[in-house]
């Protein structure tokens, strides 16, 4: 199965919560913050305004941040994943 965003939706793939600390202290699941970065899987085609379509800012592939409590979770094959809306990206990291 695939999952094909409508609109100006993005779907992303979290990536995964630093299991250290920097001072090395390993976190258990439960203490670990949900991290902000992912990766984009797939973009929807954008929103139509005024008869024209506003292209997507991302593209598939990189890599951004989104703001914390933004988005619908969804899982799908075993995998999980989250679907924001376009204004809810905060950057793309290079």
């Amino acid at each position: 199965m695939k999952l094909l965003p409508l609109g100006d939706r993005v779907v992303l793939k979290q990536c995964e919560a630093e299991e250290t600390t920097k001072s090395g202290i390993i976190l258990t699941s439960s203490a670990q913050e949900k991290p902000q970065e992912a990766e984009v899987v797939e973009v929807g085609p954008g929103v139509i305004e005024d008869g024209t379509r506003i292209p997507m800012e991302v593209k598939k592939g990189q890599k951004v941040i989104y703001s914390k409590y933004a988005g619908t979770d969804v899982k799908l094959d075993g995998e999980e994943f989250i679907i924001v809306k376009q204004s809810d990206i905060l950057a793309v990291v290079e």
